[in-house]
């Protein structure tokens, strides 16, 4: 064992575990630094870092009103990403957690709804939702207080390390949804758009690298489809990498996405077809083209909405290292300039189009175009 680590252990055992004022949430593997600059910033402090060798946390321990040391954190330290002000410690027992509950409901005087957010670490014969919906309960029948899961005004926290159980109330800002309120999601349509990429070929190494990112691209947005569309002869090998690419660069991005949606996400397909057959085939369908001949991106916003939300799929034409031939702007629904002045990277067309149709649909479903 390290002098770093005999000191952790020995700071862990004299720490007073009940007698905890705030619980700071900071980023894994930072703990150390932002407990360092809470000692250096508040000297009258005691501060533990990975308490229990839980990551991400510091316990601070002060003779100070919590709430005002929190506030002083809260102002001077961009490193604690949360800071809770601890207002009762009990044993992480349900009981105990449900009845302290109840006696703190003065915290929630003010408060118009309210919701429970649990963090539970170490071993427990209960999970967080347990606790979510004793306490979510004891405290509506105390008080009568509504529950709003999406945007309370005060959020009831509950965080357990080990043995031990921390409560208290917080403005329900502490905990933003990333989902607020005037925000639309856009995701849904995306699964009608069909990006219609020209393959990026210059050699084996970069027509691969090139491949997974514009893979990568296509798969966080969950796009219906992408389809690479070479025009003429093309040479095998970079043809070859390119795709392989582009295929690992959607399984690499799906894979992430599993592990970390809470929703299950949707593998983006992928096919090839020559680009003068695909343009033929979709006459009759929205084909956009995004070239910088093309109306600036403010001016085609409304169509742009209007074409995503009422057609089945919506074609989105990019060009590589050429651009889409200008022959196919007459088939064209629109011809869209998403960064006039610049001349867009094949690596960021996919992204940068996508962004601009994010942006038309949330102007046009929230009333703003």
């Amino acid at each position: 064992m390290s002098l770093i680590e005999r000191v952790a252990v020995v700071r862990s055992n004299v720490f007073d575990f009940s007698g905890a004022s705030l619980l700071v949430k900071t980023l894994k593997g930072y703990e150390r630094v932002t407990a360092q600059i809470i000692r250096e910033n508040f000297p009258e402090t005691e501060v533990l870092a990975s308490p229990m060798d839980f990551s991400g946390l510091v316990l601070v321990k002060a003779d100070v009103d919590p709430e005002k040391l929190a506030e002083a954190i809260r102002a001077k330290i961009p490193e604690a990403t949360k800071v809770l002000p601890i207002a009762r410690c009990v044993s992480a027992d349900l009981e105990a957690i449900s009845v302290a509950s109840v006696e703190l409901v003065e915290l929630l005087r003010d408060a118009e709804s309210f919701a429970v957010h649990t963090v539970r670490r170490g071993t427990h014969d209960f999970s967080s939702l347990d606790v979510n919906y004793r306490v979510g309960a004891a405290i509506k029948e105390a008080t009568g207080l509504p529950v709003n899961l999406d945007f309370p005004d005060r959020v009831f926290f509950v965080e357990i390390l080990g043995p031990h159980a921390y409560l208290g109330v917080v403005d329900g800002g502490e905990f933003p949804r990333k989902k607020g309120t005037g925000k639309f999601s856009v995701r849904q349509y995306f699964r009608k758009v069909s990006i219609v990429q020209m393959p990026y070929l210059g050699g084996v190494e970069v027509s691969r690298e090139m491949g997974v990112r514009v893979g990568r691209e296509a798969q966080t947005f969950e796009v219906g489809e992408l389809v690479i569309a070479p025009v003429g002869a093309v040479k095998a090998d970079e043809l070859n990498v390119f795709l392989k690419g582009v295929l690992d660069g959607v399984e690499s991005r799906f894979n992430i996405q599993l592990r970390t949606y809470a929703q299950k996400p949707r593998r983006t397909e992928v096919y090839v077809q020559n680009l003068f057959e695909l343009v033929r085939e979709r006459a009759s369908e929205p084909l956009i083209v995004f070239e910088p001949e093309g109306m600036p991106v403010d001016k085609a916003a409304d169509q742009l909405a209007e074409l995503a939300i009422r057609s089945r799929r919506v074609s989105f034409l990019l060009g590589s290292r050429e651009g889409i031939p200008q022959g196919i702007f007459r088939f064209a629904s629109m011809v869209v300039d998403v960064c006039p002045g610049v001349t867009l990277a094949t690596d960021l067309a996919a992204a940068s189009a996508l962004t601009a149709l994010a942006f038309a649909l949330h102007q046009k479903l929230s009333g703003g175009a």
